[in-house]
């Protein structure tokens, strides 16, 4: 029997399938691991690890939404990407359970990012303190924001 021939058992009955053409089909629901491929126009492509966010049953453009994390030196961000035909990325299930960063250290980038963010908060917040003091008296006093 050929390499591309694969007997496999089917509610006891045992069928010879053909892999050349065989079509793998893939349950997915929301929740789900899975890996999301990015296919980029300048060549290269990059695989992320992800989970099925949910479904838009467009009539003409069915759409898988997936979150994935992409996962740099210093930072991790969160992303969605929005999967249907001609788009420029691919899904696929996965039960591999490996995970290229600890759930603690995606836990302290974010929350790295809220603390940087809250300071540049702060830093608005006394600019425009500073800016109704200093600069008061260039609006007449009836005017209120």
């Amino acid at each position: 029997m050929s390499d591309d021939i694969k007997t496999i058992e089917i509610n006891g009955v045992k069928v010879d399938v053909d892999l050349r053409t065989a079509k793998q089909i893939h349950n997915l629901k929301v929740g789900d691991r899975c890996k999301l491929l990015s296919k980029s126009n300048y060549g290269g492509s990059k695989v992320y690890p992800a989970v099925i966010a949910g479904f838009d049953m467009f009539p003409s453009k069915p759409t898988i939404i997936v979150a994935y994390l992409e996962i740099e030196y210093s930072s991790v961000a969160l992303k969605f990407a929005y999967v249907h035909e001609g788009s420029d990325y691919e899904v696929v299930g996965t039960m591999d359970e490996y995970l290229p960063v600890e759930k603690g250290d995606v836990l302290a980038r974010f929350d790295k990012e809220i603390t940087k963010l809250e300071e540049q908060m702060q830093d608005v917040q006394a600019k425009r303190n500073w800016f109704e003091k200093n600069f008061a008296q260039y609006f007449p006093e009836t005017e209120t924001v």
